[in-house]
């Protein structure tokens, strides 16, 4: 009998290499990853355990009592209405918005090139001077928009000492900023989507409107869920805008917390109480709110696009 012959070494480290290329061409992501994500991650559930004032020499293990005492904090509780009532007022028109102008920037325009260049301004534009331009704005005194309302004959708003007011200029800064970033991702959607698909339904007799909600809303379910859970996870995470909001530049959110978010809150439990285990224990919930909003958008967008 023949014994059956061993492959050369070569082959053999062929083969090794198509087995072990694969895993060595993503391993860089895996390790960033795991440096610069996951193990902050981790480590600040394991500094929410503990008392751990910031410099201090040594830190006692006090188990869930931080989230014990979030869940009876006032404060926390008001940012938390906060950052939801930011969220809706700047997530929902955002994405409904950005819809229509993907479709307005689909439409057989002159420019079209510039038109869509055009809505990515606001997104590169500085934060902090959008801020200040908004900031003058909705100015109490001698803001644009307060000009407006007492020319409608409206009694003009204190946008900043006033809750829901201040909500509406800080959702302004976030709509102004991430709408039209939203519509070129729907409109290179909407582009992606066959002719052929709106001739058939035109020759059958279908309007725009008809083509629109039963052709293209449906065929944008993939682009629709992506850009509502990003913008969940960015809206709930709302840090810049209500601090540069803020004349003084605190983390307060106003003198009575009238628009301090959760990360606000956060930010001023580590760094100017100094206590990084309680602003740990505000992180990680923060964190598996924003995973059950986002999983609770992302099936509702699955049933209601279909």
């Amino acid at each position: 009998m023949h014994q059956p012959r061993s492959r050369p070494p070569r082959h053999r480290l062929s083969a090794l290499d198509n087995k072990v290329s694969p895993y060595l061409f993503v391993a860089p992501f895996f390790v960033l990853f795991g440096a610069v994500g996951l193990f902050p991650l981790l480590y600040t559930a394991y500094v929410s355990l503990f008392d751990w004032e910031l410099g201090a020499d040594e830190t006692t293990f006090v188990g869930l009592d931080n989230y014990r005492t979030l869940f009876t904090d006032s404060q926390f509780w008001n940012a938390l209405f906060n950052t939801f009532s930011i969220f809706l007022l700047s997530s929902v028109p955002q994405v409904i918005v950005a819809v229509v102008l993907a479709a307005l920037l689909s439409a057989n325009l002159r420019a079209r090139t510039a038109w869509r260049m055009g809505v990515l301004l606001p997104y590169v534009a500085s934060l902090v001077a959008l801020t200040i331009i908004f900031g003058n704005l909705f100015g109490p005194q001698f803001g644009l928009v307060n000009s407006v309302l007492t020319t409608l004959g409206i009694p003009p708003v204190d946008w900043q000492a006033n809750t829901f007011g201040s909500h509406v200029a800080i959702a302004s800064m976030v709509n102004w900023r991430w709408t039209g970033y939203n519509a070129l991702i729907v409109l290179a959607a909407m582009l992606a989507i066959p002719r052929e698909v709106h001739e058939a339904a035109t020759v059958d007799g279908a309007g725009a409107l008809r083509r629109f909600f039963s052709i293209t809303l449906p065929m944008l379910k993939p682009t629709l869920i992506f850009v509502i859970v990003t913008s969940t996870i960015g809206g709930l995470q709302i840090f810049t805008e209500p601090k540069l909001y803020d004349p003084a530049g605190g983390s307060g959110g106003g003198a009575e917390h009238q628009y301090q978010t959760v990360v606000l809150y956060m930010y001023q439990s580590a760094f100017q109480q100094l206590d990084l285990g309680y602003a740990s224990s505000i992180a990680w919930t923060l964190f598996l709110i924003v995973i059950a909003v986002a999983g609770l958008n992302f099936w509702l967008t699955r049933r209601a696009v279909r």
